[in-house]
């Protein structure tokens, strides 16, 4: 019996010394939890070059690791800016590369609408999450298959509708759903400014131009979320004071929501106009924002004499919290805040917006 007492406890040790050790080699071998994300940035434009990165390095939970860009002298300028290593430094035609680079967790395509949605399902099959800007893509039929891209590479599609991560956006939003003047009964929100460039691609159909997918996404989508509601028709009406520029693509559009509830969207976006302002008449009183699109300094009044702004100092940067807060959802394991989803509802309704304007109708939205 005693023989037996010895072997059981030299076995036991046995086990055990094996079950740390193997601990121990497993923790060699699994990759340590990043404490922030890095980030390929796609396009290096003014909101990559003026925004996007200048907010990466003031980040919490993300970092800038990566570009992709079809010019050498932009790569060679931003690697000397951002110290980017030469492995995470790509081009258009070596993208997919990007498949077998840990640096990299997150691509963020700051293309040309039409690019959109070519490149989140380029980026999701190289099994990367995806931030897009907006407008999401061209069709509702490109914003589906970069869902189901994401969805069956099981990465995160994000799209970069940094308002409703804004604070003051996000109290409006609060005001809606607890109807804090009473029920909603119309919507004014105007978005636009002056541009006169002649060769950009917002004055190019084929590349996504126009000012409805650039700047009437705002107005839209801010009738969306102040409301809580989906449009179920609307009339629309394009117009231009430059023809020798907007022959191409629309430089203003006017359009008008209906919803459910009975309530009421009148929003404009334009490339003629200076103008950002949004205003909310509710049974109980009202509230507005100007600006309310803006890339800073969102803020308003309200009918009581209620002061709108941040509760706490604004970031300098808008896209700070954007980026921090979805990297925080991909790290967490978290639905993030605006999914592929909500990009798709907003170019279903612009699609039913150039109905109108072709029509010269009102157009049900099913």
């Amino acid at each position: 019996m005693k023989s037996r007492r010895i072997f059981i406890k030299h076995s036991l040790g046995s086990i055990a010394a094996a079950a740390v050790a193997n601990s121990a080699f497993a923790s060699v071998l699994l990759p340590r939890k990043k404490e922030k994300l890095g980030v390929a940035l796609v396009g290096l434009g003014y909101y990559s070059t003026d925004l996007l990165a200048p907010a990466l390095q003031l980040t919490k939970h993300c970092e800038l690791k990566g570009i992709v860009t079809g010019t050498p002298e932009k790569a060679k300028k931003w690697q000397a800016q951002y110290r980017i290593a030469d492995k995470n430094i790509y081009d258009y035609k070596s993208f997919d590369q990007l498949a077998n680079n840990p640096d990299i967790d997150v691509v963020y395509i700051v293309l040309p609408p039409s690019m959109h949605a070519a490149y989140a399902i380029r980026a999701a099959r190289a099994g990367k999450h995806v931030w897009c800007e907006k407008p999401m893509a061209m069709t509702v039929a490109e914003c589906k298959s970069m869902i189901d891209a994401c969805n069956s590479n099981k990465v995160k599609l994000s799209i970069g509708y940094r308002l409703h991560h804004e604070p003051v956006t996000q109290q409006i939003i609060q005001f809606g759903k607890e109807k804090r003047y009473g029920a909603i009964r119309k919507v004014t929100a105007f978005a636009g400014y002056v541009d006169n460039r002649t060769n950009h691609w917002k004055q190019t159909k084929s590349l996504g131009g126009g000012c409805m997918y650039d700047m009437g996404v705002y107005p839209l989508n801010a009738a969306r979320y102040i409301t809580g509601e989906e449009p179920v028709a609307v009339t629309a009406k394009q117009s231009t004071t430059r023809p020798e520029i907007y022959k191409d693509v629309d430089e203003t559009i006017h359009f008008n929501l209906e919803f459910p509830s009975g309530a009421l969207a009148e929003c404009e976006a334009s490339f003629g106009k200076d103008m950002n302002h949004m205003k909310t008449e509710c049974t109980k009183g009202w509230y507005k924002l100007e600006p309310f699109s803006a890339y800073n300094g969102v803020q308003g009044t309200a009918s009581d004499g209620l002061v709108i702004k941040p509760a706490i100092t604004e970031i300098p940067y808008e896209q700070v919290k954007q980026m921090d807060e979805d990297a925080l959802a991909i790290m967490q394991n978290k639905t993030v805040l605006v999914p592929g989803e909500e990009g798709l509802r907003d170019i279903r309704v612009v699609e039913a917006i150039y109905s109108a304007v072709r029509q010269n109708t009102r157009i049900a939205i099913a």
